[in-house]
């Protein structure tokens, strides 16, 4: 189901996938600096997670400034908060690299300001987080993780370039939110694995999202 979103004095494109059951939980999920909701893993995603009954909100949001992503995320939060055709318990917030950090800055701002007692938001799904740029290890964006208190889960390559093993598990330990991480053995920043088929990747990745949903609430 394809929809226009309000945001400010412009619209933002969205799909949803729907489940054949009335959902209960749904996640909103949005793409990286390139791209837009149509990338293949987020399309893959969607469609399992609404085969396995959780509904799935993805939307397209240009900007490659993280204020304005985060702006965008938070109005497609309260739009499906509001929304008349699907009454949900609960969502949890999921990105793609830049589109992760922007949902982390919602759920961040959130936690500071203690506004989400409603419990309306279930948790974060981290897709190949950009903990720093390429080379850049000293500069880590991890102040909104810091911040977190809902269940988090990581999903990212083992070679990521922008991710170092070691870097994410230090800030991981950190964290007070209860956390998972799921590495994807040789994947790099895009999940490319050499030697392994996209499709492949994206089984592993789609079955441990829903796992990890299944785990943190009732499906």
């Amino acid at each position: 189901v394809k929809v226009k979103i309000p945001f400010g004095n412009k619209y933002l494109d969205a799909i949803f996938s729907v489940p054949e059951k009335k959902p209960t939980y749904g996640v909103i999920l949005t793409h990286g600096a390139g791209g837009d909701m149509n990338f293949p893993h987020l399309v893959s995603l969607a469609a399992y997670l609404a085969s396995h009954g959780v509904l799935c909100l993805r939307f397209t949001c240009k900007g490659l400034n993280i204020a304005y992503r985060s702006k965008a995320f938070k109005a497609v939060v309260e739009y499906l908060k509001l929304s008349d055709d699907y009454k949900l318990s609960g969502v949890f917030l999921a990105g793609r690299s830049m589109g992760s950090r922007a949902a982390a800055s919602v759920i961040g701002q959130l936690s500071q300001a203690d506004d989400d007692d409603d419990g309306f938001i279930q948790g974060l799904v981290c897709l190949s987080y950009p903990l720093h740029r390429p080379k850049l290890q000293s500069k880590l964006r991890d102040e909104d993780l810091l911040l977190i208190r809902c269940p988090v889960l990581f999903v990212s390559g083992s070679a990521d370039e922008m991710c170092e093993k070691q870097l994410l598990e230090g800030v991981v330990s950190k964290m007070k939110a209860p956390k998972k991480i799921h590495w994807i053995e040789k994947a790099n920043h895009g999940m490319a694995v050499k030697g392994r088929a996209t499709n492949d990747v994206m089984e592993e990745i789609n079955a441990q999202v829903f796992s990890w949903l299944r785990e943190n609430v009732q499906l």
